[in-house]
């Protein structure tokens, strides 16, 4: 019973999961803010507002996190992001062909024996104890 040999599928992604990147999760999004001021044209004319602004959210021990960015950090956050996303779809590949390589692992054992399970497992040979005494009869 040989164990098969790491197949060239595993490898090749193996080998490319461990070129670490520069990734993170999360999103970053573009807004235009209203600055607050009555005599600003933000105030009246949604088309003035103030921005772009970029912010990177990400959820960090269960929280929503988010900080500004200038539009150079969005760009490479955004890299960042598409570049975790790669990531995660090759760990996805990478467990489906260790998955299809245990499959011909398994194939490759001997089979169970030939004789059906018996439904109730092995019987004792010996007889129980009686059941203790209570102290207070």
């Amino acid at each position: 019973m040989a164990i098969p040999a790491i197949p060239a599928p595993v490898r090749q992604i193996a080998s490319k999961l461990a070129q670490p990147q520069p990734m993170r999760r999360g999103s970053v999004s573009q807004r235009t803010m209203q600055c607050g001021k009555p005599n600003c044209a933000c105030a009246q004319d949604p088309k003035a507002r103030h921005g772009p602004y970029y912010s990177l959210t990400q959820a960090v021990d269960g929280k929503t996190r988010s900080r500004f960015l200038t539009p150079d950090q969005a760009a490479i956050a955004e890299q960042q992001i598409a570049t975790g996303r790669g990531f995660r779809q090759q760990v996805d590949t990478f467990w489906e062909a260790c998955e299809r390589w245990a499959d011909v692992e398994l194939e490759c054992t001997p089979s169970a024996s030939s004789e059906k399970a018996e439904k109730g497992g092995f019987k004792r040979s010996f007889k129980s104890a009686s059941p203790k005494k209570s102290k207070r009869s």
